[in-house]
C-alpha cells in the first residue's frame, strides 16, 4: 500500500479499483471487525486486562486517554508535526496511556498482545509520515512525554536521558551543568530524542563527533516479553540495531546513555543570504566541492527557499549558507577565506557565543534569545502539512542541474519548498558504514532534505503538492546515489514501500524501502529482529520484519 492510499487522487487512473486491490482491502476490513467487532468493546477488554495486570490501577488510570475522555482531544494532536495527519479520523487510536514509569510499559505490552492491538510509540511527533499515531488496524500510542528525565553527570562526561526528551531540553541541561560540554544532535529543539537517535541522528557537529547515535553507550528497552532491558543484558546485537536502525521496531525504548562530547567556551555561528542575482548557483556548485572538505571543527549548511513568493514577477532562490564553528571568529575568518573567499564572510556577518547560545541561533531565533526557550516543547505557528523526501549527493551537481531545480521552484505546485542540503565528510567518513545501522558515511558530499509545506486549508488538495514534490525527487535521479538510492529513516517516505498491514511481509518486500535506508546493514538488522520478535509484535507500515523466507 503506497502513500497515495492516504490522499485524495484526481486523475482518473488513480480512482480504478481492480477485483485483486478491492479483495484486498475487504480481507483487511474482515479480519478487522472478526478481530475486533467493536472499536468500544477492544478499548473496553484491554482496560479490562489492565486493571488485572496492575497491583495499583489507579497508579496508571489517570494516564489513559480514552476519546470519551475529555482531555482525548488535546492529548491525541498535542506533538503531532505534520498537520497533512492531523484531522484524519480513520486512523485513530483507540487509547492513549502516558506512562510515568519504565515499570508502567510491560503490562501494556501484554495487554495489547492479549487483545490484538498494535502499538505505536511516540516521543516527539516529529515522524514524517506520522506512524507513531497512526495505523490501519486497531491500535494504541505509547506516548512517552513523561519519560523526560534527565541527569547529566559532568565529571564522567555522560547523561542518562528519558525518551520523551527533547533535543533542546538535553541542550539546556547539559549547559546548566558545564558550559564546555555539549552533545552532537540536531537543528530542531522540539524533536524528541527517542526516534530521533534510533534512527541516527543528524547534526551541526557531526563533522567533529559523528552522529547522535554514534555516541550512545547504554540504553534501555521493553522488549516484546516485556523484559525491561540494558545493554548487558540486551546483548551487542540489539544494542547496534537500535542506534540507528529504528527503534519502534524492536521494542518501546525508554532511556539513552549519551556520551558528551568537549566543546569551546566560545564558538562562532553565522548565516549569510545569496539569491540567484547574488550568484547563487555558482556559490552552490563551489560549496560542493567545498564543505565535505573543511576542517572537522566547521559545519557549512544551506538552505533554500524561494524568496517573494507573493510577487510572482519577483520571485527568485534563496541560498542560505549557516555554519557551526567551534572556535573563534578570527580563525573561522582566516578559514574561510582560504577555502570559500567567494562567499565574501565578513566578521560583522558572525558571532562569537557559547556553545548552548549557538543552538539557539541553529534553531533560527535570534542570537539574543534566552536559551530557556529550547525547553519549548511546541514553537507556536510552526505546523504545517508537508510531504517529505531524502537524498544522498556522491557528486557535485553541476550548475546546469541546479538551474534545472530553480525551474521547478517557479512552479505553482511547488509551495513552500525547503532544500536543506548538509555536507558530511570528516569524522562520518571515517566510521565504518556497519558500525551501526545507519550506514551513509563515505563516499556521500552531503545530504539533501526536500520539503513542501502547504497551508492546512490546502490540505484538500494536497495531491498536487505529494506530486509535486515526487516530481522533484524524480527529476534529481540522475545527481543523486544509485545501486541503491539512498535514504535516511528518520526521514519517512512511505513512497519507497511499505509492509503488508495484515499478515507476513516477506524479505523481499521489506528490502526494496529497506536497502534505500540501511543498505547492506538491513540483513543484520533482519536477523536480530528474528532473534527479538519472531512473532512481529512491534511492527509499522516500515518496520523491520522477522525472516520467514527470504524467497517469499
Amino acid at each position: 500500500m503506497s502513500l497515495a492510499s492516504f490522499i485524495p487522487q484526481r486523475n482518473h487512473l488513480s480512482t480504478m479499483k481492480t477485483p485483486s486491490i478491492f479483495t484486498f482491502t475487504f480481507t483487511l476490513i474482515l479480519l478487522a471487525i472478526i478481530s475486533c467487532s467493536r472499536a468500544s468493546s477492544c478499548a473496553d477488554n484491554f482496560l479490562e486486562c489492565l486493571s488485572k495486570e496492575f497491583n495499583n490501577y489507579s497508579s496508571i488510570s489517570n494516564n489513559i486517554y480514552t476519546p470519551i475522555n475529555s482531555s482525548y482531544s488535546s492529548i491525541l494532536p498535542l506533538t503531532i508535526r505534520n498537520l497533512r495527519f492531523a484531522s484524519d479520523p480513520t486512523s485513530s487510536p483507540l487509547i492513549i496511556i502516558t506512562p510515568r514509569h519504565e515499570s508502567q510499559i510491560p503490562p501494556l505490552i501484554h495487554c495489547a498482545q492479549e487483545r490484538g492491538l498494535q502499538i505505536r510509540t511516540r516521543s516527539g511527533g516529529h515522524d514524517f509520515e506520522g506512524l507513531s499515531y497512526r495505523a490501519q488496524l486497531p491500535f494504541i500510542i505509547i506516548d512517552l512525554i513523561n519519560l523526560s528525565d534527565i541527569t547529566v553527570d559532568v565529571d564522567r562526561k555522560t547523561a542518562w536521558v528519558g525518551i520523551g526528551a527533547t533535543i533542546g531540553s538535553l541542550y539546556y541541561k547539559i549547559a546548566e551543568g558545564s558550559p564546555i560540554l555539549g552533545f552532537p544532535a540536531g537543528l530542531c529543539p522540539t524533536v524528541g530524542l527517542g526516534g530521533y537517535i534510533s534512527g541516527g541522528g543528524y547534526g551541526t557537529m557531526m563533522r567533529k563527533y559523528g552522529l547522535a547515535a554514534d555516541n550512545v553507550i547504554d540504553a534501555k528497552i521493553v522488549d516484546a516479553k516485556g523484559r525491561i532491558l540494558d545493554r548487558k543484558s540486551m546483548g551487542e546485537d540489539l544494542f547496534w540495531a537500535i542506534r540507528g536502525g529504528g527503534g519502534a521496531t524492536f521494542g518501546v525504548i525508554v532511556a539513552w546513555k549519551v556520551q558528551l562530547v568537549d566543546v569551546p567556551k566560545r564558538v562562532t555561528v553565522f548565516r549569510v543570504s545569496r539569491t540567484l542575482e547574488q550568484n547563487a548557483t555558482q556559490l552552490i556548485h563551489r560549496w560542493q566541492h567545498i564543505a565535505p572538505n573543511l576542517d572537522k571543527d566547521l559545519f557549512l549548511g544551506i538552505m533554500l527557499s524561494v524568496t517573494n513568493s507573493t510577487q510572482r514577477s519577483s520571485i527568485t532562490i534563496n541560498a542560505s549558507f549557516y555554519s557551526l564553528f567551534l572556535g573563534g571568529i578570527d580563525r573561522l575568518l582566516t578559514m574561510m577565506q582560504e577555502s570559500f573567499p567567494e562567499l565574501g564572510l565578513v566578521r560583522e556577518d558572525c558571532a562569537e557565543v557559547s556553545w548552548i547560545q549557538a543552538m539557539v541561533f541553529i534553531a533560527s531565533f535570534p542570537i539574543e534569545t534566552p536559551p530557556q526557550v529550547l525547553l519549548n516543547r511546541v514553537v507556536p505557528n510552526t505546523r504545517k502539512p508537508f510531504k517529505g523526501k531524502s537524498n544522498y549527493v556522491q557528486e557535485p551537481i553541476p550548475e546546469y542541474g541546479l538551474e534545472g531545480l530553480w525551474r521547478l521552484f517557479y512552479e505553482e505546485e511547488a509551495g513552500a519548498t525547503m532544500i536543506l542540503m548538509s555536507p558530511l565528510g570528516g569524522r562520518m567518513a571515517e566510521i565504518s558504514e556497519s558500525a551501526i545501522p545507519f550506514p551513509h558515511r563515505a563516499g556521500n558530499l552531503y545530504k539533501m532534505l526536500q520539503v513542501v509545506f502547504w497551508e492546512e486549508d490546502e490540505n484538500q488538495d494536497s495531491y498536487k503538492f505529494i506530486n509535486w514534490a515526487r516530481r522533484l525527487d524524480a527529476y534529481l535521479t540522475p545527481y543523486v546515489s544509485r545501486c541503491p538510492r539512498a535514504a535516511y529513516v528518520n526521514y519517512r517516505d512511505l513512497d519507497l514501500g511499505v509492509n503488508n498491514a495484515h499478515g507476513e511481509t516477506s524479505y523481499a518486500q521489506a528490502s526494496i524501502w529497506g536497502n534505500r535506508y540501511f543498505k547492506n546493514n538491513f540483513d543484520r538488522l533482519v536477523r536480530v529482529k528474528t532473534e527479538v520478535d519472531p512473532e512481529n509484535f512491534f511492527k509499522n507500515e516500515q518496520s523491520i520484519p522477522p525472516l520467514r523466507s527470504r524467497s517469499a
